[in-house]
């Protein structure tokens, strides 16, 4: 299970569950053996929509019209059967008569078996034509599955039923329509969770890590009891969408054991799922769980069930009694449709087995690998390059006397410029090993980060081959070296700027904008006050012009009361840059 970029995005995109409704492009083929729509909802069973056909004898070659209409509907899908066998196969294939609102499926291997639609929009009645193939049993039943909405769809509507000519009557059908499967019963919890037993009897996983659902609202809770063969689930936390955890090998999106929490009206649905790759969940049967339980209160969703240890011969559930990586997420849903999760996933930090001793553990909404570049990148680039920065443009005649062979001042320029060129060149390798290669879901912000990274290589490799002091060169070297560290400058914070939102490093809103343009304010401002103290201290000098008398006022003096000023300014400067740089640190390691 991956973060996308959360990781492990959530969860990603608007839902796609392998079903009818889902499919707005009707590309329906996972669903053609059983003609449900995997939504985790009841399917009606009062048929508003009718089934016609053009005649009710066929032979071989035969091409009859079909009509499907009814009230206004989405989707659909649509078969014909062995009327006698409605499980088996489809039988025959379909001829379009309206490709815009039509489509042919391959079911079973046989071209053409199925129909369904190309979009989402409304439609009343959809018209194909049914070719009767050699071969072809005595009795033929259609059948349609109509989605009106997510949480609204009937399930193998029959259809009539055709026969050959000298067929016998038909007098035996099988039950047309899907058996409804009974679902678990769900009752309403009269209490919240309590995270006393954390450690003791339960396996807990919370965030912040000690927080108590009972008495704290935006506690994330997660816990599991064992009880002989099976485990009691909690979940808990703020949400008006949804509450999901999962079960996964890894910290990577895919193929994982999902179970989601789902608010839809009043209710709760509680719903198991598997994740495919970097798509939504896929809704699987309720029937392995039980207990269901749920409760609406304050913002706050809780929901619990119970489920074997073991559940075999049960496809994409998990053993419970193996390690994994535990995900928590939340998120926005309607209808009973989820949508990405609004934050980044809570990852637990290693491996854990919940039916093992009991433990009370925490998690991280960034890996270590992504906190690290951003605290690297934003001491390079709010702290380091900022105060050398300043010491290089207003400290040469302050401190001027020699250190090492150099210029105090440009020994302590070239040692803060050349940390925060490693810095970046260690922050920019990071995000690669965590990802294994480029980001295409991060928008502009690696894009940024490449130029950043090659301006920050370029600036000491140009000013190792800087011109004497008198070199005719040298005024070129000067411009190109300001105008290509302003432009690293200026591109690294509009590249921080988006780097906060990402999902693997996103930060609490909306006061890191608010710290980031505080940070920008407060040193613009003390550059200009700088500035402003060389331009009032360059007209120090004062020519009086007296029966052609030229009196200078001392420098030295005021010179003296400059090179104080500064150094105040830059004691104060530095205390608020680092400042700026301990809020964003600290917020990075609470992820």
């Amino acid at each position: 299970m991956a973060v996308p970029g959360f990781t492990v995005g959530a969860f990603i995109l608007l839902l796609h569950l392998s079903s009818v409704a889902t499919y707005p492009n009707g590309k329906v083929t996972k669903s053609c053996r059983g003609m449900v729509p995997e939504h985790g909802h009841i399917p009606r069973t009062d048929p508003i929509h009718n089934v016609s056909v053009s005649q009710m004898t066929f032979t071989s070659g035969d091409q009859i019209k079909v009509t499907l209409s009814g009230p206004e509907f989405k989707g659909f899908l649509l078969e014909a059967r062995d009327a006698e066998a409605l499980s088996g196969p489809p039988i025959g294939s379909f001829t379009l008569i309206d490709s815009q609102m039509s489509q042919v499926l391959t079911c079973e291997d046989i071209q053409g078996s199925a129909v369904s639609h190309t979009n989402a929009h409304k439609k009343t009645e959809i018209k194909v034509y049914w070719n009767a193939p050699n071969g072809a049993p005595n009795h033929i039943q259609f059948l349609v599955t109509v989605v009106e909405k997510y949480k609204t769809y009937w399930v193998k509507i029959p259809g009539p039923v055709i026969s050959q000519p000298n067929a016998l009557p038909f007098t035996t059908p099988e039950g047309t329509a899907a058996p409804l499967s009974t679902l678990p019963p769900v009752s309403h919890l009269t209490k919240s969770f309590s995270a006393s037993d954390c450690g003791n009897r339960k396996f807990c996983v919370r965030s912040p890590l000690n927080c108590d659902p009972e008495k704290e609202r935006a506690c994330v809770f997660l816990s599991f009891t064992r009880d002989d063969q099976s485990v009691m689930v909690e979940m808990s936390g703020p949400s008006k969408g949804y509450l999901s955890f999962a079960f996964s090998h890894d910290r990577w999106m895919g193929d994982d054991d999902a179970y989601v929490c789902i608010h839809e009206g009043q209710t709760v649905n509680i719903q198991p799922s598997h994740l495919t790759g970097r798509s939504h969940p896929v809704m699987d049967s309720r029937d392995t769980l039980a207990d269901m339980a749920w409760r609406l209160e304050d913002g706050v969703m809780q929901c619990s069930f119970r489920r074997n240890i073991t559940l075999p011969g049960v496809k994409n559930r998990f053993d419970l009694n193996t390690s994994y990586y535990i995900f928590l997420a939340d998120g926005a849903a309607d209808d009973g449709r989820i949508y990405k999760h609004s934050q980044q996933p809570l990852i637990t930090y290693e491996k854990h087995d919940v039916t093992d001793y009991p433990k009370n553990i925490g998690g991280s909404r960034s890996l270590l690998l992504l906190k690290a570049h951003g605290a690297l990148m934003f001491v390079a680039w709010m702290t380091t390059v900022s105060i050398g920065v300043i010491i290089a443009r207003f400290f040469k005649p302050v401190w001027s006397k020699a250190l090492f062979g150099e210029s105090a001042w440009f020994q302590v320029h070239r040692v803060l410029m050349l940390s925060t060129s490693a810095l970046t060149c260690l922050a920019f390798i990071l995000p690669f090993i965590y990802r294994g290669g480029w980001s295409w879901h991060a928008g502009y912000h690696p894009y940024l980060g490449c130029v950043v990274m090659t301006l920050a290589v370029l600036q000491p490799l140009l000013a190792a081959f800087r011109p004497p002091l008198h070199n005719q060169r040298r005024q070129m070297f000067n411009w190109t070296h300001w105008g290509m560290g302003t432009a690293a400058r200026i591109i690294a914070v509009a590249a921080m700027f988006l780097g906060m939102d990402l999902p693997g490093l996103a930060l609490p809103s909306p006061w890191k904008t608010y710290a980031m343009t505080g940070f920008v304010a407060w040193h613009v401002g003390a550059e200009i006050i700088l500035e402003i103290h060389s331009y009032r201290l360059s007209r120090k000098v004062e020519i009086l012009d007296d029966a052609r008398i030229q009196i200078f006022q001392s420098f030295t003096e005021a010179e003296a009361e400059g090179h104080a000023f500064k150094k105040a300014v830059l004691a104060i400067y530095v205390c608020g840059n680092v400042t700026f740089l301990i809020i964003f640190l600290s917020a990075i390691n609470q992820l």
